[in-house]
């Protein structure tokens, strides 16, 4: 039987973005071999990723491995022998496929057999984060259960929008920032014997800076209609900026790539869907397992043309006058989580970093609904959709259509729900577009 014709246009320059994925997993068993140092992290939006390069440990990431395997379809065994252990079903679908894994490598006394991409070496330290999530918090220390390393946590403020906004709000956040990471240098150092190099980290600190700039600019392409760049290629390209996957100079080099690519097909009026009808935002995590799904949706004319803002670079702002690299690095992670903390108050809205954004994008992107996906075992990418569902149809008249689902367990999706539901949801889009035209809105 002939393989089904894909569906979404993907771009060229996609592919050696996702690749740096398969590399940086390479060079932490090849780091692990040859005696260097290899750190678990849990994704720190840049607050400690810079820091550990300039000391030269390679970084590896378990929530991105746990898309790794649910794409790979291996993670149901980590999720089994994770439930084995005693973990309840119902915590961080990242946190029980790592969990899992690092049993099956304690018993197996190595790199447990059939891991993808040639798995995770054992961590000579374990970088966690407090960053929104509970689970997160708890896991790396579980972790303690299967392996003897080090942990340090990277903490970061998390202020409401009007707190941020107070006198002097952001100039102790950056302060308590600044402190945190010079405790997590004084870490490093002790651990790896070694002190930091400060110019290197202060060319990797810019560079970072500048690739998530023109990561930026190449989402921001994606407003134009037909929108060229499908959700799919945004989640198969995000890690290289999200995890730092390879040098970020080079990988500067790819997403200028990618620009070049994606403003060559507007001009050409080429759409990542062809004979786009719908354009939707989704939020959050996708189902890593399914994402062939999306494909079933670009048929029926679906564009997914923005996503889950937490995986979007921040907007670029100048922090050339701040010396400094650590005072740099807070700045910019901070930009990141409350850099629509002012247009939210602004417009009225608390719910400023999981609430707000999707009022921008819906707007900005101009779309006619919002695909939600709301987990049973991320209560952090879930609590808030119903809350956007309200704002989005208060505000801007756009429906919403829910698809439950987890990010890596399989059994907990159901395609063909969403699907029975698609005729309807078409409907409402429809009928929306004829309400904002009345309302006076411009799309």
């Amino acid at each position: 039987m002939a393989e089904k014709k894909k569906v979404i246009k993907r771009l060229k320059t996609m592919y050696p973005l996702r690749g740096l994925v398969d590399k940086m997993f390479e060079k932490a068993v090849e780091y692990s071999h040859e005696g260097k140092p290899v750190a678990w992290c849990m994704v720190n939006w840049w607050g400690g990723d810079s820091l550990l390069r300039a000391m030269d440990v390679a970084c590896i990431y378990p929530e991105d491995y746990g898309a790794v395997c649910a794409a790979a379809g291996v993670a149901q065994t980590y999720l089994e022998r994770c439930n084995s252990d005693g973990f309840p079903d119902h915590i961080c679908g990242y946190a029980r496929n790592c969990l899992g894994y690092a049993s099956l490598m304690k018993a197996q006394g190595g790199i447990p057999a059939g891991a993808p991409m040639g798995g995770m070496p054992k961590p000579s330290l374990l970088v966690g984060s407090g960053y929104f999530c509970d689970t997160r918090f708890k896991w790396f220390q579980a972790l303690g259960r299967y392996m003897d390393a080090p942990l340090w946590l990277l903490e970061m403020p998390h202020p409401g929008v009007p707190e941020s906004l107070g006198k002097d709000s952001e100039k102790y956040i950056i302060r308590f920032m600044v402190e945190e990471l010079k405790k997590f240098v004084a870490f490093l150092e002790r651990s790896l014997g070694k002190k930091m190099d400060w110019d290197r980290l202060d060319e990797i600190v810019s560079d970072t800076i500048e690739m998530n700039r023109v990561w930026w600019e190449v989402n921001e392409l994606r407003k134009v209609k037909p929108c060229p760049v499908h959700s799919r290629d945004f989640w198969s390209c995000m890690p290289a900026a999200l995890y730092q996957a390879g040098d970020p100079k080079e990988t500067t080099i790819l997403y200028k790539n990618m620009y070049d690519e994606v403003k060559g097909m507007i001009d050409r009026g080429e759409a990542a869907v062809p004979n786009e009808k719908f354009r939707l935002a989704f939020a959050e995590l996708p189902p890593w397992h399914s994402l062939g799904f999306f494909d079933n949706l670009a048929e029926r004319g679906w564009n997914c043309v923005v996503e889950s803002w937490a995986y979007h670079p921040p907007q670029f702002i100048d922090l050339s006058q701040y010396k400094d690299p650590l005072e740099r690095v807070a700045r910019h992670t901070f930009q990141y989580f409350a850099g629509f903390f002012k247009h939210a108050h602004e417009a009225g809205e608390e719910l400023g970093y999981f609430g707000y954004p999707y009022i921008e994008y819906v707007k900005n992107y101009k779309c006619d609904g919002f695909l939600a996906h709301p987990l049973l075992t991320c209560r952090t990418a879930t609590n808030h959709l119903m809350y956007v569902q309200d704002r989005l149809m208060q505000k801007l008249k756009v429906p919403s259509l829910f698809m439950e689902g987890d990010i890596i367990d399989y059994t907990l999706f159901n395609p063909d729900e969403v699907l029975r539901k698609a005729d309807a949801f078409e409907e409402a889009m429809l009928h929306y577009r004829d309400v904002r035209k009345k309302e006076g809105l411009d799309w």
